[in-house]
């Protein structure tokens, strides 16, 4: 039955199809010869012969959280349109390069998986079970209950170019105990095992360490461990008796009574740890050799919020260019894992914005790093671990607001209820709307546009789930050539050692000619 209030809604709602939103920009038609001509310049653009050929000294694997397709074109048109265009012609620093592919990116137990297996299957190339890192799937129980057993561990990408004198490093805008810095130093069946105080007591007394204690703790492996760590998580590194630096009312997470801090700067002669953006730009690269940098407790403000934090938080561009300064000095290369890590957390509450703008910050990350090194000898290869559920629909006139609702003309579209709907939607999470809550009435009820909103949704979830297509896979620079087609994403890892001449093939040299 309609009721009254229902009338009202649908009356207030045909009024706003009429007249609201924001204005979209005047799109004129460049014409046909524009068009051809522009084609023949992609032709003109179209990778030169012996582009992406060679040997990577260097590899650097980005890895955008939750960075699906569609994620990545929502956050071209952003872009685009905060440089005041349309926003569809625009590309995102990471969209030239020359070569892409897909990565098909379920588990072994999963046709949707989480980021643990899938950052363990870019890093090791063996694909495990969901929650599992750097080891094999037989990690975990038939019953599903994860158990160590040091034999289950895989070596990392990070630790062979350990094992070949080259150095290494971790960036991420989350934790660095989280689940995609962690794969790249740590072996644990449960991603969970962040500090001592989740690992349950008889896989302790069997010799499972702590993730936080493996990034500090190198004895047994290759090198000398990561010359550069940097992201957020200061809790799993320290003791439930130490205030926080910069919430003095919080607390460490640790039982064993370790400040995993100091023991990095006692380890490591030339070593620093940092906790803000001020003692990173005060930092002297050129005479440090190993660098732990915890900026947050747990993870990392979303770049929208970065200007509020007390404390002081550096971008994720300049986090890669202070890592790249150190790397770059050792004359054998280095291997570097950047990750956007908040893409993911900001599509699990429907929040695009936020996704968004991640998406472009990490981009800039690419581009820094792109700036810094030379594409004769270091490999860039950009990716996702998995894919959200955000949809791109309507039919919008071309230059609408990316994150406004859908323009067909003159005035919004309406829903089969009469209602406004935006551009940008998810097919679950917390956006879904409850028994007797109504979204969207009016263009001007709800700014859409603003870094709070909240995208409807279809299924209600209390958290927005991955979703299980393929993602992009970007490459450029030396052996990039190596990046094309629909591949596993554990191909990713055995393409990077190729490209590295770390592979079972010979390397590859410049011209295509093999040693």
């Amino acid at each position: 039955m309609i009721t009254p209030r229902r009338l009202a809604l649908l009356a207030a709602a045909a009024a706003a199809l009429a007249t609201a939103g924001p204005a979209v920009p005047a799109v004129q038609d460049p014409g046909r010869d524009a068009w051809m001509e522009s084609g023949r310049e992609a032709v003109r653009r179209a990778v030169s012969p012996g582009e992406g050929e060679g040997t990577a000294r260097s590899v650097i694997l980005f890895v955008g959280d939750g960075m699906g397709l569609s994620t990545v074109t929502a956050a071209r048109i952003l872009e685009g349109q905060r440089r005041g265009g349309t926003g569809e012609e625009n590309l995102l620093h990471f969209e030239r390069l020359p070569f892409v592919a897909l990565a098909k990116v379920y588990s072994v137990d999963r046709q949707v998986p989480d980021s643990a297996s899938t950052i363990t299957a870019m890093v090791t190339g063996v694909k495990t079970a969901d929650a599992v890192l750097s080891m094999d799937s037989a990690a975990v129980t038939a019953a599903g209950a994860a158990r160590f057993a040091p034999q289950r561990s895989l070596p990392t990408l990070l630790e062979l170019f350990e094992a070949r004198g080259r150095s290494t490093g971790v960036v991420s805008t989350a934790r660095l105990t989280h689940a995609t810095p962690a794969a790249c130093y740590a072996h644990s069946p449960d991603r969970g095992w962040e500090s001592d105080a989740e690992v349950p007591a008889a896989d302790a007394a069997a010799g499972a360490r702590d993730i936080a204690r493996q990034l500090v703790e190198w004895e047994g492996r290759p090198g000398d461990g990561l010359e550069v760590a940097m992201g957020g998580g200061r809790g799993a590194f320290l003791p439930e008796s130490a205030a926080d630096h910069e919430d003095p009312l919080q607390k460490g997470h640790r039982k064993d009574g370790r400040d995993l801090t100091a023991e990095w700067t006692r380890r490591f002669p030339r070593s620093a740890y940092v906790w803000n953006r001020e003692q990173l730009e005060a930092l002297d690269t050129s005479r440090t050799d190993h660098l732990l940098a915890l900026f947050e407790r747990s993870h990392m403000e979303y770049e929208a919020d970065r200007g509020r934090d007390k404390g002081g938080e550096p971008s994720l561009a300049r986090m890669t260019e202070r890592a790249i300064e150190i790397l770059r000095r050792n004359p054998e290369g280095f291997f570097l894992m950047v990750e956007g890590g908040r893409i993911d957390h900001a599509h699990h509450v429907n929040n695009a914005y936020r996704a968004l703008d991640e998406t472009i910050a990490f981009a800039a990350a690419v581009e820094a790093a792109r700036r810094m090194t030379d594409p004769k000898d270091t490999l860039v290869v950009v990716t996702a671990d998995h894919s959200h559920v955000m949809t791109i629909g309507g039919h919008p006139v071309r230059g609408n607001p990316i994150l406004g609702y859908v323009r067909e003309g003159e005035g919004l579209a309406g829903d089969a209820g009469g209602r406004p709907y935006t551009t940008l939607g998810y097919a679950n999470g917390p956006g879904a709307e409850q028994p007797g809550e109504t979204k969207g009435v009016s263009g001007q009820e709800e700014d859409t546009a603003s870094p709070e909103y909240r995208q409807r949704a279809m299924v209600p979830l209390g958290s927005e789930s991955h979703a299980g297509e393929d993602v992009p896979v970007y490459a450029g620079g030396a052996g990039s050539r190596l990046f094309r087609g629909v591949v596993e994403q554990h191909a990713l890892f055995h393409l990077m050692l190729e490209a590295a001449g770390m592979g079972e093939r010979k390397p590859v040299r410049p011209g295509g000619r093999r040693d």
